[in-house]
């Protein structure tokens, strides 16, 4: 079972979301197991305190050490010899990809660390409590909220046993280094547009060449950088030949 633990000021904000669909789903099957914790349980004052004007001025409030610490040191605690690392979302962490949720699914255990205002006291870092920062995108958000939920959502699908067809994981965009192929389901016809014939056709074969020529044909138009560093075979490059070669044919000239 993967255990995740959830640092955040604001726990109101997760229900919804653990509570639903496949986070759901994967709890009832004892396969992912939620702890939310409010960082204002260990703020050390009655008025639960847990932010302060940053010293040198400026404007914005900074999360204060004593509470993340309490909070942090009580996860490892309770979590033991199957503690994980401590991550802390923040916009100046490393980029979240695919593979970081392959290997935080492989995990027992790990903590989300939800930072809010201005951010939190650096040293929390300097101390050597936080293990990791992750970042969901070049943007800045109100909180480490959304971003946790973002990561927690991406992570549980991989974890096994989670989705109904293991394959459709597999499939995702990213998960093979390519954007993923485009996808129809019933009618055939909707207002005239048709569902292309070859994945109505039964030939198994023929239907996964066309899902990767339309796999490459997509990240060739929408995301080419990844192209840099998918592994792509010999046939992988000719149809990318191909596409490359349809998409720099010149328009046929209009008659005048």
């Amino acid at each position: 079972m993967l255990t995740v633990d959830i640092l955040t000021l604001f726990p109101g904000m997760f229900p919804g979301v653990l509570n639903e669909s496949m986070l759901l789903r994967a709890q009832e099957r004892g396969l992912v197991r939620f702890e939310v914790r409010d960082i204002r349980d260990w703020a050390l004052d009655r008025h639960r305190v847990t932010d302060d004007t940053p010293y040198g001025g400026g404007g914005g409030m900074v999360m204060k050490p004593e509470p993340i610490v309490g909070a942090i040191e009580a996860v490892r605690e309770v979590r033991g010899a199957e503690a994980g690392p401590i991550i802390y979302l923040s916009p100046q962490g490393k980029p979240f990809r695919h593979a970081e949720a392959e290997r935080l699914a492989a995990l027992p255990h790990f903590t989300l660390l939800c930072g809010h205002y201005e951010g939190i006291d650096e040293r929390v870092h300097e101390g050597g409590w936080i293990d990791e920062e992750l970042s969901v995108g070049d943007w800045v958000l109100t909180g480490g909220e959304l971003a946790a939920m973002i990561v927690v959502d991406a992570v549980v699908r991989l974890v096994p046993g989670v989705l109904g067809n293991e394959a459709s994981a597999a499939n995702d965009s990213f998960a093979t280094g390519l954007l993923d192929c485009p996808h129809y389901t019933r009618p055939d016809d909707f207002r005239g547009l048709q569902v292309p014939e070859v994945l109505r056709s039964g030939h198994h074969a023929q239907i996964e060449q066309w899902r990767r020529r339309e796999a490459l044909r997509r990240t060739h138009q929408r995301r080419p950088e990844l192209l840099d560093t998918a592994d792509l075979s010999e046939e992988d490059h000719r149809l990318l030949r191909e596409i490359q070669a349809e998409s720099s044919d010149p328009e046929p000239a209009e008659d005048v």
